[in-house]
């Protein structure tokens, strides 16, 4: 079993991008905000994080995947950034899971999961995760106010279960049915719970 340090060498980030956001009115991702776009501060917060590389899936909307590469160029993170399409992205968040799980290099052994529509996740927040992780958790994620946010980790052993969610049935389907093994992480940083659409 790799150690603590091994173990953190080896996470990933998966950025979910690939609905259509019709309750945004759509082009959600590529709407204006800060000093650049929604889709920028998620991919800020995903590559601030612990990791080797960040997976942007996408789907319904091409413009994301110009954004997502124009990110990583203007950043110099081009070499950390892959791109999964996911044609299958009308059937919900669970097939966007599942493709960025299958995307993954195989000694992977832990992936945060970042949505697209959450610019103001603390950055302080996903190497925290890791140290639960790295001290036996199977999961990962913060909780502000008593409610769970994002992002989530994930080590490997749950990755089959990530690989079988289906529909709309998202990685937070997963934690719920936890019994044991998930860390919660205290903030008092709300920017864990913020989307857009709420």
């Amino acid at each position: 079993m790799a150690t603590g340090a091994e173990a953190n060498r080896a996470l990933e980030a998966i950025v979910l991008a690939a609905g259509a956001g019709s309750r945004f009115g759509g082009g959600k991702l590529t709407a204006p905000w800060g000093e650049g776009l929604l889709l920028d501060a998620a991919l800020a917060a995903a590559f601030a994080a612990p990791v080797r590389s960040v997976t942007v899936v996408w789907g319904a909307d091409q413009a994301v995947l110009a954004a997502a590469s124009r990110y990583a160029d203007r950043t110099g993170q081009s070499g950390r950034l892959h791109l999964a399409h996911n044609a299958r992205h009308a059937e919900g968040m669970g097939a966007s899971l599942r493709m960025g799980i299958a995307s993954l290099p195989p000694d992977t052994t832990g992936v945060f999961v970042f949505l697209g529509d959450m610019p103001r996740i603390p950055h302080e927040v996903a190497p925290r995760l890791a140290e639960a992780l790295a001290a036996g958790a199977r999961a990962a994620a913060p909780v502000c106010d008593g409610r769970r946010g994002h992002p989530a980790l994930f080590s490997a052993e749950l990755f089959p279960a990530l690989r079988s969610l289906a529909g709309d049935r998202g990685a937070g389907w997963l934690l719920n049915a936890m019994t044991h093994g998930l860390a919660l992480v205290p903030t008092d940083d709300d920017g864990v719970l913020f989307d857009v659409d709420e």
